[in-house]
């Protein structure tokens, strides 16, 4: 390997094999001519990465679907063994889609791959896609990798290592135990095939990716998928639950749940429109995929899925409280949202420990105070209060 090229061939290393990993990241950098190298924890998906060399991604919508064969070249255990710090120093594209709370386990191995790279005075660019449903994600794991890089080559990694934000806007629901059962590797995904990037993180020349969508704008496009794409699932996780149903489409195709989603993404899309001057016919294009990858009976998305984790989804800056605050940012009152609001805060599944835990809250500590530390609402505010009202006129769930 020479100073100039970072190995022989096209290749990235993708932490993370799950969902997005197979289901959305796989076929783009294996379409763009890369080499994949997966970097997993989970060893019998390892091992059947391994012996097959290639898993199945089944693109699915209502009246169709079509089987992809997507090559692999490896697994790896997620430790910085030599075998994984040799892949790092060679590769030129590294992508994260481990979850947020799995990143810090990830960060040192990373700064491994960069502290062999400075040793062998690599000074072709490093660009790591952090794929997570996170804002801030390029600044956060930047730090978390750099606290594991000795201070005497942070000017190196500043130079050759780009950490870049990354908007998924596929849908990929999570493998049942029979579908893990029958092959452990196998994954069904929606057919949208777009990646924004934020432009500006990447240092040297954009990749050729398959799909990727550079933008200099980028706040404006994490917060297009945050508070209309992961809304609209918030929206139907929550009030799909409240009214009984399992699966999404079929909250979607109640006329209630319905009018509450288009309310709600009226109300966002005049947020941008007014905070961010993005194009209506964008907008509108992007709500009707959105709309139509709800619909997809074939993916099998279920409420639960959609509602869990409710203290994070609560949070400030989140999926529905921060698209209230784009709302208010634009001089409207977000109704709609603030009944899902509720309805999330009602959200009690059982087989949900964080679920439970908000549950456990609101019992001893009442909602005013649960809601101001978990949502930066104030009761006394007219989003508190509306939340509130929303809140008590819910009827429990029986």
């Amino acid at each position: 390997m020479t100073a100039e090229q970072p190995g022989a061939d096209k290749s990235a290393v993708l932490f993370g094999a799950g969902c997005v990993g197979r289901g959305f990241l796989g076929q783009l950098l294996s379409e763009s001519g890369y080499l994949l190298t997966f970097v997993e924890i989970d060893e019998p998906l390892i091992a059947a990465l391994n012996a097959r060399r290639a898993y199945t991604l089944r693109l699915v919508e209502n009246d169709w679907n079509a089987d992809l064969s997507i090559p692999v070249e490896r697994a790896l255990y997620s430790r910085a063994d030599e075998t994984l710090v040799t892949a790092l120093a060679q590769t030129s594209l590294v992508t994260t889609a481990v979850g947020v709370r799995s990143l810090p386990d990830i960060a040192p191995t990373i700064a491994a791959g960069i502290v062999r790279r400075a040793e062998l005075n690599v000074t072709a660019p490093l660009n790591v896609l952090i794929c997570e449903n996170m804002q801030d994600a390029s600044a956060t794991f930047k730090a978390m990798v750099l606290a594991h890089v000795p201070t005497a080559l942070h000017a190196y990694a500043e130079a050759h290592v780009g950490f870049v934000d990354v908007v998924i806007g596929r849908t990929i629901p999570r493998p049942t135990a029979e579908m893990r059962a029958a092959d452990c590797s196998f994954i069904i995904a929606d057919t949208y095939k777009k990646l924004p990037v934020n432009r500006p993180r990447f240092v040297g020349p954009l990749p050729e990716i398959v799909g990727l969508l550079p933008t200099d704008n980028f706040t404006a496009y994490i917060e297009r998928k945050l508070y209309l794409h992961n809304c609209g699932h918030a929206i139907l996780g929550y009030l799909g639950y409240r009214r009984g149903y399992q699966l999404s489409w079929q909250a979607l195709a109640d006329p209630v749940i319905y009018d509450v989603l288009t309310r709600a993404f009226t109300e966002v899309r005049a947020g941008f429109r007014a905070v961010y001057n993005m194009d209506s016919a964008e907008l509108d294009d992007y709500i009707a995929e959105l709309l139509k990858s709800f619909a997809n009976r074939a993916l099998g998305d279920t409420v639960v899925r959609l509602a869990r984790d409710p203290l994070r989804k609560l949070g400030p800056k989140e999926r529905l409280v921060g698209a209230a605050r784009l709302v208010e940012r634009a001089g409207m009152t977000p109704d709609a949202l603030s009944l899902v609001i509720a309805a999330a805060y009602r959200f009690d599944d059982a087989d949900d420990p964080l679920a439970v835990e908000l549950q456990r809250r609101i019992a001893v500590e009442g909602l005013e105070a649960v809601m101001a530390n978990v949502s930066q609402i104030q009761a006394t505010e007219p989003l508190g209060k509306a939340v509130q009202a929303e809140f008590y006129a819910i009827e429990e769930k029986r």
